[in-house]
């Protein structure tokens, strides 16, 4: 990778309010946050998607992500083979 690490990107809903409208905030750890105005041509996920994406950009942070869903919005994350694993199925039989 180049540049900086990239980082875990959280993406949470946040509701209309009297002058703003359905929008969709995106930060990491340290606080760096872009927020977007929902696109209703969009399903949830891909505005979650969108935000996330937005951040990325601001940040120079490039990559691939695959992001899931949380109680409180979706979690990003960004896959480098030198993180990856794969959990192997395993017999639930007790050993």
């Amino acid at each position: 990778m180049k540049g900086k690490p990239m980082k875990a990107i959280q993406t949470k809903y946040l509701g209309p309010t009297d002058t703003k409208g359905i929008r969709i905030k995106a930060s990491d750890s340290d606080n760096n946050s872009v927020t977007i105005h929902v696109d209703n041509s969009l399903n949830s996920e891909q505005n979650h998607y969108h935000a996330a994406e937005e951040l990325c950009r601001k940040m120079k942070w490039s990559g691939t992500y695959a992001g899931g869903h949380t109680k409180h919005g979706m979690v990003w994350v960004c896959i480098d083979s030198r993180y990856q694993f794969t959990r192997l199925a395993t017999d639930d039989k007790e050993q």
